[in-house]
């Protein structure tokens, strides 16, 4: 399969880059700077030079694929306007072809809101932070178009021994500051380690036929304090954990900081059940994040 990617050189978008190129596909990754271009070439994929903020340069080269997996953000206050023109132009290049390419587009947990006592599933009504509802608004978008195929990834934090949502949490402990909790002790995470969610979009990718909305994840709500508390262990550190208020971590970071301070829980039973996905990572505690000869 022909695929073009966008943030190939991101947390999420580095493994599926490999991941794809392992399964023997033919990957195209967009990228801006020379450095995201080495690196995709020495990953055995081809590099497209192009910007986020400038689509129309490069739509029509993605729509020509087979595929398109876009996990790409700016991550600044303009992402939402930049999103939506990256879809704008899909949906408009993609007319002009008589194929319908196959297109996954990245959500993410928070888009739920706080869930509490309750799993959420696919048919969770979304209840989004204000600085992500517009990608809601972009998935409704991009599943009305006859003209893709469309699935939309909703993936949980992702964490992984090198980078993710842990390496706050690894970085402090290993340098004896106490770990920061942000917002609340009482919250829970859904997580999944960043292979497993790869073998989730390429999985995703050769199954034209399911469109719609798909959680992944990996452990359904694991107590923030509990993974904070046995990082610090695994690495002998005698300091407790702090917890920041999150008004304070807005002022210091912005709104998305919200999203950590989550109380969720998150189910993949549909992934489960229409693709026998299960996942190689169940349990943090036993991933390669504690593996120190692993890169």
């Amino acid at each position: 399969m022909r695929v073009f990617i966008t943030g190939a050189t991101g947390t999420i978008g580095t493994a599926i880059l490999h991941q794809l190129v392992a399964e023997g596909h033919e990957v195209t990754a967009l990228t801006r700077s020379q450095t995201a271009r080495q690196c995709i070439v020495a990953a055995g994929a081809t590099p497209y030079a192009g910007d986020l903020r400038t689509p129309d340069d490069w739509a029509r080269q993605a729509v020509g694929h087979d595929a398109i997996v876009h996990t790409a953000a700016t991550f600044e206050d303009d992402m939402a306007k930049v999103d939506n023109g990256v879809i704008t132009a899909l949906l408009e290049s993609v007319r002009k072809r008589r194929h319908r390419p196959r297109l996954l587009y990245t959500g993410g947990c928070w888009l739920y809101g706080e869930t509490k006592d309750r799993v959420a599933d696919e048919e969770h009504r979304f209840a989004p932070l204000p600085a992500f509802a517009w990608m809601v608004r972009h998935a409704t978008r991009l599943l009305a178009s006859p003209d893709l195929s469309t699935a939309i990834v909703h993936p949980a934090m992702v964490y992984h021994r090198t980078g993710g949502v842990l390496e706050r949490f690894m970085s402090d402990a290993a340098q004896g500051r106490p770990i920061e909790i942000w917002g609340t002790r009482a919250a829970r995470w859904p997580i999944i380690h960043r292979t497993d969610l790869a073998d989730i979009y390429c999985a995703l990718l050769m199954r034209g036929d399911l469109v719609g909305h798909f959680n992944a994840v990996a452990e359904e709500g694991v107590p923030v304090r509990e993974i904070a508390d046995h990082i610090a262990r695994h690495h002998g550190s005698h300091h407790p954990h702090v917890v920041v208020p999150t008004e304070t971590l807005v002022a210091r970071h912005g709104a998305w900081a919200r999203g950590p301070t989550l109380d969720q829980q998150m189910t993949a039973q549909k992934l489960h059940r229409l693709l026998g996905w299960t996942p190689k990572h169940g349990d943090y505690r036993a991933s390669d994040l504690f593996d120190q000869g692993k890169g």
